[in-house]
This record gives structure tokens, C-alpha cells and sequence, in this order.
């Protein structure tokens, strides 16, 4: 069962992408964070940036909405 709490980018990007390495399952996860303008939109409100290191539990929240949980 998924869990909304704090996650490291990469932490995060391997629950979506299991069978990528850590760098290639954030750069697919961030890929798909800005194909959707909407979720780009909300989690800029939340603080969110291309630099993020950690996504707050209100933005795993957001993710998961958008994207499903993974």
C-alpha cells in the first residue's frame, strides 16, 4: 500500500519506475511532470522547482492524483 509522506525524488521516481536505475527513473518521472501542465501548475503552487530534492507529502498527494499511485 502506497504511502503519502515525504519522498526523495529518486525514492519516489523508482516506486513509478522500479526497473529503472534511480537517475533514468527521475528523469522519466520529471519528463512526465512537465508533459502535464495542469500537475506542473499545482505543484509550482506547492513550492515544487526542477531542483527539488524532496517532495513534500501535500505534493506526493498532488503526484499521486495526476499520475496514479504508483
Amino acid at each position: 500500500m502506497f504511502m503519502i509522506r515525504a519522498y526523495g525524488r529518486r525514492e519516489l521516481a523508482q516506486l513509478y519506475f522500479p526497473h529503472l536505475s534511480p537517475n533514468s527513473a527521475w528523469r522519466c518521472l520529471h519528463r512526465w511532470i512537465n508533459l502535464n501542465q495542469e500537475l506542473c501548475r499545482k505543484l509550482n503552487g506547492l513550492g515544487y522547482d526542477a531542483q527539488t530534492r524532496i517532495f513534500t507529502p501535500e505534493q506526493v498527494r498532488v503526484l499521486s492524483y495526476y499520475l496514479g499511485e504508483p
